[in-house]
């Protein structure tokens, strides 16, 4: 896994994740970590692009998808591409539980900040399991 991809309904939110990643208190593992955020533009997708090709895109560049949504809304959803085509060596996607409160509650972002960490840490545990949620 090289990084992560920040879905387009979360810009403020990979914002808000970073600060703490960066923070004194968390820097020295985040820059061992060695990830990235990526969005969109910089793998060449469209902000309407298919769930299908997002999580397609994300499996062959070895990124995490985190999004604060995405549902089961016909053939080319997440969901459904995530049954169809999901594997055991396939990455997750993560699902912020609760989008706004990440933004208007520190704590809550620390927590959620904490969960993905942890779950990038142990990725290869959680490989296969189709979707995650933080916190």
């Amino acid at each position: 896994m090289r990084g992560l991809l920040a879905d387009i309904n979360i810009v403020k939110h990979r914002r808000a994740l970073l600060t703490i990643w960066t923070s004194e208190a968390w820097r020295e593992l985040w820059d061992a970590m060695g990830l990235k955020i990526y969005d969109f533009s910089a793998l060449g997708l469209r902000d309407d692009a298919p769930d299908s090709v997002i999580w397609r895109t994300c499996q062959g560049e070895r990124l995490v998808l985190v999004t604060a949504n995405r549902n089961d809304d016909g053939p080319d959803s997440l969901e459904a591409t995530i049954r169809d085509e999901n594997r055991p060596d396939s990455l997750p996607v993560v699902t912020i539980a609760n989008a706004r409160r990440l933004l208007h509650e520190r704590e809550y972002a620390e927590r959620v900040a904490e969960s993905l960490l942890d779950l990038l840490i142990r990725i290869d545990e959680v490989r296969g399991t189709g979707r995650l949620y933080v916190p």
